[in-house]
């Protein structure tokens, strides 16, 4: 479940009025809300290095609900999927113009061998690449592909060895960057917008919520040590919103 733009905007402006630190323009908010959310996903990997360093040990509680390491997993759910790539024939390589963070398993289909082959392809840089590919013993072939990355006017792009049919790749994708949005009131007030068209919610679990606003308030030069202290500040904030509509 998404967190909502429009409950975070609203508790970092109670908070800010409440400390009297002035006011947060949503063009600002937004640039900061962008860089904050990318600064949590992020920090999942790291995280989630960790906490399987700690399965691996036995030294993490494995009860369904409270496996740090798979609520990690669980929390890059939304931004796991399988991109789509083209085959461009003039340049030999795959490409997408998805916003790729971090690609996964690459599958090479081969639907013309007899019978369909589909390898699991390894990763390499470009100079291992070429070493690799000119020696006769380890040269890539139908059950052992290789790939290395790229990037062609902004696209991500795999060059691939031997050329398959097709390609199935596993990618990690960037959250899209939040955003609130606005129409301008009669008295020259921001009114929330809530169409998808104008505003997008914050892509990260919704239990992200009180830390998106305490990292937010930083931003703002606002520490704030409780967080009871946020879920008091959203409930008001809740309750201005539903003031609003009634």
């Amino acid at each position: 479940m998404a967190v909502s733009v429009d409950k975070v905007y609203k508790t970092v402006l109670f908070v800010l009025n409440k400390e009297q630190r002035g006011y947060v323009t949503p063009a600002e908010f937004n640039s900061v809300a962008e860089q904050v959310q990318f600064q949590i996903f992020q920090s999942y990997f790291p995280d989630g290095n960790q906490q399987y360093r700690k399965d691996q040990t036995n030294s993490q509680n494995d009860t369904e609900f409270f496996n740090m390491f798979k609520d990690i997993e669980y929390k890059l759910y939304p931004f796991e999927e399988d991109s789509s790539f083209t085959y461009d024939s003039s340049t030999d390589v795959f490409s997408t113009n998805a916003n790729v963070y971090k690609i996964g398993e690459v599958i090479s289909n081969y639907t013309d061998a007899n019978p369909i082959i589909n390898s699991t392809t390894q990763l390499v840089s470009k100079a291992e690449f070429n070493k690799i590919s000119r020696s006769k013993l380890t040269a890539p072939n139908k059950k052992n592909p290789l790939f290395f990355t790229g990037n062609a006017g902004g696209a991500l792009t795999l060059k691939v060895t031997p050329t398959p049919n097709s390609i199935t790749v596993n990618t990690i994708l960037t959250p899209t960057p939040p955003k609130w949005g606005f129409t301008v009131g009669g008295l020259g007030q921001y009114v929330y917008n809530p169409s998808p068209t104008a505003s997008t919610d914050f892509e990260l679990d919704v239990s992200e919520q009180t830390l998106l606003v305490l990292e937010i308030l930083k931003y703002f030069g606002i520490v704030v040590n409780d967080p009871t202290i946020i879920q008091a500040a959203s409930q008001e904030a809740q309750k201005m919103e539903i003031n609003e509509k009634s």
